[in-house]
């Protein structure tokens, strides 16, 4: 600290030399605080009308088709009696129907809470009674998770099939196939539910009332991360966040898509992150609607077959991925032989692209892979690489414009170039603080405004930032952040387990997989019924790999359970 006591900052904004070298402007203009996101949808759907927004398994829609269903769907949300404040929680994969629900939830003043399809009913029940939504709006396939809820948490339910929106007979054999041909579908009745198709026959665009008094620092989206402490919470993302997030990106990206318009062709984003993820939903859903794409939906990316079907009939310009998928595709000999020559862009968040898989991508694609890194507190994006680099360099970039990154000590102070410290961020797109969690924001924010990511890196001194490792307890599943103590918790429920501890241990194809240390109450107690409980109460990404049985987890003298010892214990068994 100095003699005043304030924490110390020194490494001045060395990253401005790279922007210079760049041509790159450093501070964005921001619109007037009277201004949201609905502004900048508007904008779109009157500049791009009868251009296609989205592409779904070969069914089409255009920006005025998503301005027209959209307002459909917050007149019905305004007509239900929901007012600035309210939350509506959103839960489906990427089909048509979620980006004109999430639009249509803004457009109507509300507040969006963005859910996983994939939950468990105990993690969906936290997250609608956490967030106080009042309406929940979801795909079919998933009904029966809230169903088994066994009581109404929320006050409206909307429920939708996978083809509702692909036209009458395209759409009466994707719902058919998918309820009785590969039976997704699992018996669902919820009392009081509405049908997607009913909802938009019974509101009509005419009486949706544009808000006007949704400004700037209103809410727009609670995001639910683990955060730094592993406790799974609301990232307050505002319509300041997320519009400075689309204003930084744009610097970034936007020279991209220049001679698309020149040409006049609609450049294509490959949307196979799914859009509840924060790092597709800005970068693909809201920063494709701005600058005028085609979202070309994938609403399975595990099914390679269809992407790849996808990615030929619709190449892509840009393309976000993580580093299991570009990996995977990379890999494929099908997709291999595509035609690549439209690729621009091929841009890696959610976890660390490795270079042996960046290399293979080129050598595929002709295409450099881009590094970006955010968080969902961070609207995502903080820091990014120029989209014209010659190398993969390994970096995660500069911080982006109208951004500050300082790498702390545990004090807070910012170290040298070139040392290890804790990667903060400061800028625009930086929540609001944590949903009714003053407690979790105070311990993640420093006096002067920095973020404290939980991330370890090293800083050079051109401002390019370098991932050397991450907080010891993240666990890092398919670009997920997973964290030891949601799981352990869970997983205490066991009648069968005293108490347990969880880490991450390495996997090559999806970065880290979770492992359970097991403290038996019962001697009978089984590696399969410990997989089966996991199975049954945690999400895919979520579910334990591995498990020991041991007799004592090591712990601090207060009772805390020591992961590095786990992790030390792990090694030495693999030695």
């Amino acid at each position: 600290m100095d003699n005043q006591g304030n924490l110390t900052r020194h490494n001045d904004k060395v990253w401005l030399k790279t922007y210079d070298a760049l041509g790159l402007t450093y501070d964005i203009d921001m619109p007037s605080d009277d201004t949201s996101l609905i502004d900048i949808l508007e904008e779109s759907f009157t500049k791009f009308d009868d251009k296609t927004a989205f592409v779904c398994m070969g069914s089409t829609i255009s920006f005025k088709e998503v301005d027209l269903y959209s307002r459909q769907v917050a007149a019905y949300l305004q007509g239900l009696g929901l007012v600035k404040g309210d939350k509506v929680a959103v839960m489906m994969p990427n089909i048509l129907q979620l980006p004109i629900t999430v639009i249509g939830v803004l457009r109507a003043g509300l507040t969006l809470v963005n859910v996983n399809p994939l939950y468990t009913t105990r993690e969906l029940e936290h997250q609608l009674h956490d967030s106080e939504a009042k309406a929940l709006i979801l795909v079919e396939n998933f009904a029966k998770t809230y169903q088994d809820i066994g009581k109404n948490i929320v006050d409206h339910v909307v429920i939708t099939g996978m083809g509702d929106l692909m036209g009458t007979l395209k759409g009466f054999m994707v719902n058919s196939v998918v309820r009785h041909v590969k039976k997704m579908v699992p018996d669902y009745n919820i009392d009081g539910s509405i049908t997607f198709k009913k909802m938009l026959k019974k509101s009509s665009a005419r009486n949706y009332q544009r808000p006007n008094n949704v400004g700037l620092d209103d809410i727009a989206v609670l995001q639910y991360t683990g955060g730094t402490t592993g406790v799974a919470k609301g990232a307050m993302l505002t319509h300041r966040n997320l519009v400075a997030n689309l204003i930084q990106c744009n610097t970034f990206l936007g020279e991209g898509f220049e001679e698309f318009e020149e040409t006049g062709e609609q450049p294509v984003i490959m949307t196979a992150l799914p859009l509840y993820h924060i790092f597709s939903f800005t970068v693909c859903g809201i920063f494709g609607l701005y600058r005028g794409c085609i979202g070309l939906l994938v609403p399975n990316p595990r099914d390679l077959d269809s992407l790849i079907k996808a990615y030929k009939n619709h190449p892509p310009a840009f393309f976000p991925a993580v580093n299991t998928l570009f990996t995977a595709l990379a890999n494929n000999e099908e997709f291999k032989a595509l035609d690549h020559s439209k690729l621009r862009m091929s841009m890696g968040g959610g976890m660390a692209v490795l270079r042996p898989t960046a290399d293979k991508w080129r050598q595929v694609t002709g295409n450099i892979i881009s590094q970006g890194y955010g968080l969902s507190e961070t609207s995502p994006v903080a820091t990014a690489n120029p989209v014209d680099m010659d190398n993969f360099t390994g970096t995660i970039g500069v911080p982006m414009p109208s951004t500050d990154i300082a790498i702390l000590d545990d004090a807070g102070n910012e170290v040298a170039l070139g040392e290890r410290g804790e990667i903060s961020v400061r800028g625009p797109q930086v929540m609001k603080g944590y949903w009714k969690r003053e407690d979790a924001t105070a311990e993640v924010m420093t006096a002067d405004g920095f973020f404290r990511t939980g991330d370890v890196g090293i800083m050079d001194d051109n401002g390019y930032v370098t991932i050397v490792d991450r907080k010891k307890n993240m666990i890092l599943v398919s670009g997920f952040n997973v964290y030891p103590t949601e799981i352990e918790e869970v997983m205490s429920g066991h009648p069968k387990i005293v108490e347990c501890g969880v880490i991450g241990i390495d996997n090559g194809e999806s970065g880290e997989v979770p492992k359970i240390f097991v403290v038996r109450a019962d001697e009978s107690l089984t590696e399969d019924e410990v997989l089966a409980y996991s199975h049954d109460n945690l999400t895919g990404y979520k579910r334990i790999r591995h498990v020991e049985f041991i007799d004592e987890l090591p712990k601090t003298n207060v009772g805390k359970i020591l992961h590095k010892d786990l992790r030390e214990l792990e090694e030495r068994s693999n030695a």
